[in-house]
């Protein structure tokens, strides 16, 4: 223990800082082990589970830097792949409390992150985590009646506030109902089946089975928990306007990427990447897809505006929010260039 506490002490050393140049200590001491670092918070893989045959389900042991997260929130999860650091942000299953980060990743059609980790996720891996973030967290104080409805990966969160729920000694009364297209792809319903004090109903879309049929309707919410004091729902847009459909209150969250309205015709400004020094006339799409088309390759994650890993200096010129349709011209401000379009000339530190 005395070791250790030296060794600590001698790694937060500004004079060691010095010595080791401009990449600092943590770019030396992980040439040793990748998850001694100092300043960057990463993880090992040390359980690697699959239970279905599209996801996969990674248990990661934190280290020191990570400081945590609140039960539906998401971390930006960074790995490397044939060289190249990519990052994309999930939400974890575990309950806040645990010691471990459980993250359920099912497979994308064309995605980089989740086909690589469905293949070849191992134990011994280390992964980057950064940017605990999100609204979608249980309140302080909690109602009596609480339902929770999700679809497809949007069950992650909702495990991890079931869990928490649980661990708490939450007496309340709980109802989920969860939505996958089979009963193959639906995660953690071996364990859904022995809980205790939930009422868990699944609906599968596809074939028509399960506890539910066809999708989420007034009938759905009477036969699960009629007149809810709290609702969360976490899924696909229409599963989510469905729920507020009948529940207006509900708290809600989705991870598929929104439908960006791009505007009908394009400026014609010149958006400039300065540290590139390249150029290129807009052509009304966000500036991240201008950038990759320009042959640059910008750090970007969920590209819908949630893990901001995408965030880059506007020195100059204003740009328009793809979500909120907001025009901001002010200089020398971050923008997040998955979701922003320009408006006129631009420069950005890219």
């Amino acid at each position: 223990m005395f070791t250790q506490t030296l060794t600590r002490r001698a790694r937060r050393s500004p004079l060691l800082e010095l010595l080791t140049g401009p990449h600092g200590v943590d770019r030396y001491t992980e040439l040793v082990d990748p998850t001694w670092t100092q300043g960057d918070a990463r993880a090992k893989v040390v359980a690697v589970r699959r239970q279905t045959p599209r996801s996969v389900t990674l248990t990661l042991e934190p280290k020191r830097a990570f400081t945590g997260f609140r039960a539906g929130q998401h971390i930006n999860l960074t790995v490397e792949i044939d060289g190249r650091r990519r990052t994309r942000c999930y939400s974890p299953a575990s309950a806040q409390s645990a010691r471990h980060i459980e993250l359920t990743i099912g497979r994308h059609d064309g995605g980089v992150v989740s086909t690589y980790l469905c293949d070849h996720a191992r134990p011994g891996m280390v992964v980057g985590l950064d940017s605990v973030g999100g609204d979608f967290v249980l309140p302080a104080i909690l109602p009596r009646r609480i339902l929770f409805v999700s679809g497809g990966s949007g069950i992650t969160p909702v495990m991890s506030m079931l869990r928490t729920l649980k661990a708490e000694g939450f007496e309340g009364e709980v109802a989920f109902v969860h939505y996958a297209r089979n009963e193959a792809e639906a995660c953690y319903a071996d364990e859904l089946a022995t809980m205790t004090g939930i009422r868990v109903l699944h609906g599968y879309t596809r074939d028509g089975q399960g506890d539910l049929v066809g999708y989420f309707d007034a009938e759905h919410l009477a036969t699960a928990m009629p007149e809810p004091d709290l609702v969360y729902v976490c899924g696909p847009p229409a599963l989510v306007d469905a729920v507020r459909a009948h529940c207006p209150d509900a708290t809600s969250e989705s991870f598929v990427p929104p439908d960006l309205t791009v505007a009908a015709e394009a400026t014609g400004g010149r958006v400039t990447f300065t540290d590139a020094n390249v150029g290129v006339i807009d052509d009304g799409r966000p500036i991240l897809e201008q950038a990759e088309a320009a042959g640059l390759t910008p750090e970007s994650g969920c590209r819908m505006g949630i893990c901001h890993s995408c965030t880059r200096r506007k020195t100059r010129g204003a740009v328009k929010n793809l979500i909120t349709s907001a025009v901001s011209g002010a200089d020398e401000e971050d923008v997040q260039i998955c979701v922003s379009a320009p408006v006129g000339d631009v420069d950005i530190a890219l």
